[in-house]
């Protein structure tokens, strides 16, 4: 059975390091996670602008519109 094998480097297994290579992946995984959610926030924060810049340009469209019925009616 050792022939079998011969080609590959000896390494430690043991509970602990078993413990610290799931702790490492748990890491990099709430890291990638992290950095997803900041990504996907500045998106809400870009939207939010737009639909806030949306919002005031229709505001201003009815106020015109509305500033010009009034022009137009008291001459």
């Amino acid at each position: 059975m050792s022939e079998a094998r011969s080609g590959y480097e000896p390494f430690d297994c043991a509970p602990a390091l078993r413990l610290e290579g799931h702790e490492r992946v748990t890491q990099l995984r709430f890291e990638g996670i992290s950095a997803r959610l900041d990504r996907i926030e500045g998106a809400i924060e870009r939207l939010e602008r737009r639909v806030w810049l949306a919002v005031y340009g229709v505001a201003a469209a009815v106020l015109a519109d509305v500033f010009l019925n009034f022009v137009q009616v008291t001459p």
